[in-house]
């Protein structure tokens, strides 16, 4: 950590050197552009120096359009290539500091172009990557400034760590609830094919960033999907669950295949077809996914089998029978609540037949009674007992399918075994109406006056 006596020395470098540049830019004689480059390059290692670097006195010194002067047209590469250099640095910073990059953003811009050299349109991108990823009213400006098409042609060739920067670059500018970037990505010629191309290649920092690209497309419409289903992405994305053990590159991977199978029933049935080898590949590295050490993992995998549960009855049956259950049974009573969450949606997906309006849906008995025969109930009730009214919500609608469903009304005793009735009865007087009359409902319905009247 830099020493307060050792950061004011580098704020004192950090605007001489802006004052140095810009001596150097109003230079005009011997030797001026080799005293500019030095510069510039001065001013990018002070950038880069700490933990913490002098954003804010480089603004304030003025650095912002000297360096926008460097950019201009006509300017050697290795000036650009610095200037780009210190606003990608800059751009690093806090939101207020990225925002001071408005006035280059048309020339870093410019400068993707096929007329720059691969080294400054790459520096380019990485700047404008680093803006885009600051929030939703940058993306915008970027997005109508017209930075969306260059950083595409960027990303068609096969051109090593300049389509990895520009990948990185799409995805940070794509992101975000505004479909709309996406949408125009997805429908631009040779795009699909070049996140298939670049996918198959052995570089897997370069797949990490492409599958993030592929993150964003499968979160869109139900005609991109398809698009994308009717494609070879969907293959390639399975090839890379069961074969990668790069925690970056798994991590994007699953959420576009789980973004795929969430976005629409016939396109998950599409997919997943029971027997193929495409599922058995994908059941299987889900359950290696569940199976790692990394909690991000478990909870990606259990999201994409909740969905997958939640499809057809031989989907549900495809989950049920596979190796996953056991992992899914021991995750839910010793996992980090956000995991267990995800579990729980899982397991009791998997315990009832899909259904039309919105009456209480058909259970699927033999997945209910051998799930709670292997201790699934305390879970379900720990989940009941958060302060998280989703969580508890989904909770007290296992508990209903257990007192509704298990045969030989073995529901009620097994509740109650587990503390059941204590955790209900705490949303006797809950502030949120839906878990109160929930909660009410069942006490009232299975633990009424009459309850354990037969026992005696």
């Amino acid at each position: 950590m830099m020493l307060d006596e050792e950061q004011s020395v580098l704020e004192a470098q950090t605007s001489a050197a802006v004052e140095e540049l810009k001596t150097a830019i109003s230079y005009q004689g011997k030797g001026a552009q080799k005293k500019r480059v030095s510069a510039l390059r001065e001013l990018r290692r002070l950038l880069s120096k700490s933990e913490f670097p002098p954003v804010d006195v480089a603004l304030q010194a003025g650095a912002i359009p000297v360096l926008v002067q460097c950019l201009s047209f006509g300017s050697p590469d290795e000036q650009l290539l610095e200037a780009a250099w210190c606003l990608t640095n800059i751009a690093v910073g806090l939101p207020e500091e990225t925002k001071s990059l408005l006035p280059a953003l048309p020339l870093l811009i410019a400068h993707l172009g096929e007329k720059s050299s691969l080294p400054v349109a790459e520096q380019c991108a990485w700047a404008l990557g680093n803006v885009a990823g600051e929030g939703e009213d940058l993306r915008n400006v970027l997005l109508s400034q017209g930075a969306l098409l260059p950083l595409v042609r960027m990303i068609l060739p096969d051109k090593g760590s300049t389509v990895r920067t520009t990948a990185w670059a799409l995805s940070n500018l794509i992101k975000g609830p505004n479909p709309r970037a996406a949408m125009e990505l997805i429908k631009m010629d040779g795009v699909l094919d070049a996140i298939i191309r670049h996918l198959k290649k052995s570089d897997e920092e370069l797949a990490t960033e492409v599958a993030w690209v592929a993150v964003y497309l499968t979160s869109l419409t139900d005609v991109a999907s398809s698009m994308i289903v009717k494609s070879s992405l969907v293959h390639l994305l399975v090839e890379r669950l069961a074969t990668s053990n790069s925690l970056q590159l798994l991590i994007p991977v699953l959420r576009s295949l789980g973004n795929l199978v969430a976005s629409d029933a016939t396109i998950a049935s599409t997919m997943l077809i029971s027997g193929s080898e495409v599922t058995d590949k994908v059941i299987v590295a889900l359950s290696k996914c569940l199976g790692s050490e990394h909690r991000v993992l478990k909870k990606e995998a259990a999201w994409m089998l909740s969905n997958i549960a939640a499809g057809s009855i031989e989907h549900k049956k495809l989950v049920y029978n596979s190796e996953a259950v056991p992992l899914l049974l021991r995750l839910l009573s010793t996992e980090p609540f956000d995991v267990r969450k995800e579990v729980a949606y899982v397991l009791g997906n998997t315990c009832v037949a899909p259904t039309e309006g919105s009456g209480k849906p058909s259970l699927i008995v033999e997945h209910l009674v051998s799930l709670v025969s292997r201790g699934c109930l305390p879970g379900f009730i720990e989940l009941v007992r958060s302060a998280d009214v989703e969580a508890a919500k989904l909770g007290l609608q296992f508990i209903e399918l257990v007192l509704r469903g298990m045969p030989n009304g073995q529901g009620p005793k097994l509740v109650e075994s587990e503390d059941g009735i204590e955790a209900m009865e705490r949303f006797q007087f809950h502030e949120n109406e839906d878990l109160r009359n929930m909660a009410n409902g069942l006490v009232d319905t299975y633990f009424g006056e009459d309850y354990g009247l037969d026992d005696t």
